[in-house]
């Protein structure tokens, strides 16, 4: 009976550390696979330009045909300059480059594809990767920010974009954006 008593004793002993340490090595391993998070605000103002001798913005596609409204289906490739201010002489410090699309019947909503490629400061090197819904009468548009790239590995986030100045023969348009962006560390 003894022997026996001793094996459950020996057994509850080994078992417990044993079952100790499988629990530490666990909770280091989740440890070691969490990683900060950090959020960063990037403020910056987008040049579309689509007229004078250098547009910026160039339409790709137009309206499939009369029966649709005047800019329904409408595509502009884009490689936009992002400045530091909204004066289009300001230090670029990226590109927009993708296109978009008129794409409601209704209203003027863009459907927004584009990489944000930054060529100057922190995050030379890096992209951010936006997929989203512009209604461009709205005074401030919401975007989702759906990756990236180098520091903007596994990014999410949004932006958001406020017309600052449009012209309205030529098309033209300063958009300034502000962008809030979470990846981990």
């Amino acid at each position: 009976m003894s022997s026996l008593l001793l094996f459950f004793t020996l057994f509850t002993i080994f078992s417990t550390f044993f079952f100790s340490i499988d629990g530490v090595l666990i909770r280091q391993f989740f440890k070691a696979d969490q990683k900060k998070e950090e959020t960063s605000h990037l403020h910056f103002f987008f040049h579309d330009i689509l007229g004078g001798k250098t547009p910026s913005a160039v339409r790709i596609i137009g309206a499939p045909s009369a029966a649709t409204s005047a800019s329904f289906g409408t595509t502009y490739m884009i490689d936009d300059a992002l400045t530091e201010k909204q004066d289009p002489t300001s230090k670029i410090i990226g590109r927009a480059q993708g296109f978009y699309s008129v794409a409601a019947q209704q209203e003027i909503a863009l459907l927004m594809v584009m990489n944000f490629v930054f060529v100057e400061g922190k995050y030379k090197g890096s992209s951010l990767s936006i997929l989203g819904r512009n209604p461009v009468t709205n005074d401030v548009r919401e975007m989702p920010i759906v990756g990236g790239t180098g520091s903007f590995r596994f990014a999410r986030g949004y932006v958001l974009a406020h017309t600052v100045w449009f012209d309205a023969n030529t098309g033209d348009a300063i958009v300034e954006y502000n962008v809030f962006v979470s990846q981990s560390s």
